[in-house]
């Protein structure tokens, strides 16, 4: 066999690697994809416990614990997203979301990211003032 011989029988040859990495390469791809949005929704979460405390522990609210939570959160993760607080008659209130994960292939289920935030009691007193 002469080096042309070989030269034209190899020729595609790094196509066809190529194509046999691209199912790999497409699925490293979507895990880091899908990695990001467990962050976010991680990060959303946090955000939500911490408004509904925050509001929560106000003398007079304007909107209650769990919709100011809500609504903390991106538009697009508010579908799945359950804010509750607890704590109403002490020192401190307690705020919990639990934030479903996106998925970036349909059909499959990540899960949730569940937060917790504590906020001291706005004091009664100056509250009228």
């Amino acid at each position: 066999m002469t080096a042309r011989t070989r030269r034209r029988r190899d020729r595609g040859s790094a196509s066809l690697e190529f194509l046999g990495m691209l199912p790999i390469l497409l699925l490293i791809a979507l895990a880091g994809l899908q990695l990001g949005l467990a962050a976010y929704t991680a990060a959303q979460a946090g955000t939500a416990a911490r408004a509904a405390a925050r509001m929560a522990a106000l003398h007079d609210p304007p909107v209650s614990g769990p919709v100011a939570g809500t609504e903390a959160v991106s538009s697009w993760l508010q579908d799945g997203t359950q804010v509750s607080t607890t704590g109403d008659t002490g020192d401190s209130v307690h705020a919990t979301a639990t934030v479903e994960i996106p998925s970036v292939l349909p059909g499959l289920s990540p899960g949730s990211v569940t937060r917790t935030a504590t906020m001291p009691r706005e004091d009664d007193e100056g509250a009228d003032e």
